[in-house]
């Protein structure tokens, strides 16, 4: 699992040890050549797409310059058995190479309340952690969040490209959830809650 995470690291231009993480371009790609129909509007894309309601989560990991992580609401169940779970991230990340270094990674489903927090790790350049509390998953040792409705302590399994993003496979070393806390929601650009 570690050598297919170097490669992919190398393949992408990625720091693979010790050093400085440089910013990845945005990539150049498409799904059809120039000469077939045109692409999809992006703007209609997220319109449309938006008219999905997703759960927000906050992927965290620990390396050697400290806790770091990103929010993400693209973020599902896999496999029960072996238990997997997948998320996306952008390939632009700067975020990601640090987690794919650490190797593992906690996913905190954030509850309806903990919009600000979402907010907060969706900024770039920022200190994502100055005043945030968390202590470390049972298994990995990956930032768990104090007060997440869930979360899933997970080691990379693999990562696949789709695209301008790469589909993260993590295998479940353990995990658990807040009895009854309502979750937070993301819908057509806006924060909301559950209510059954």
């Amino acid at each position: 699992m570690a050598a297919t995470v170097v490669r992919y690291l190398r393949s992408v231009g990625a720091a693979t040890a010790a050093e400085p993480v440089e910013f990845l371009p945005r990539p150049d790609l498409r799904a059809v050549r120039d000469d077939e129909r045109a692409p999809v509007d992006p703007g209609e894309f997220r319109r449309v797409l938006g008219a999905f309601a997703s759960g927000v989560t906050v992927i965290t990991a620990e390396d050697a310059a400290g806790p770091t992580g990103f929010a993400c609401q693209s973020f599902a169940s896999l496999s029960l058995d072996p238990p997997l779970v997948a998320l996306m991230v952008a390939r632009t990340s700067t975020t990601w190479p640090r987690i794919a270094r650490a190797g593992v990674f906690c996913v905190n489903v954030l509850g309806a309340d903990q919009g600000a927090l979402c907010r907060g790790f969706a900024v770039s350049g920022a200190d994502k952690f100055a005043g945030v509390g968390y202590d470390g998953a049972p298994v990995t040792g990956a930032p768990r969040l104090v007060g997440v409705a869930a979360w899933v302590d997970c080691r990379i399994h693999a990562v696949h490209t789709g695209g301008d993003h790469l589909i993260v496979v993590g295998r479940v070393e353990a995990l658990g959830a807040a009895s009854d806390a309502p979750p937070l929601l993301f819908h057509q650009g806006r924060f909301g809650t559950f209510t059954p």
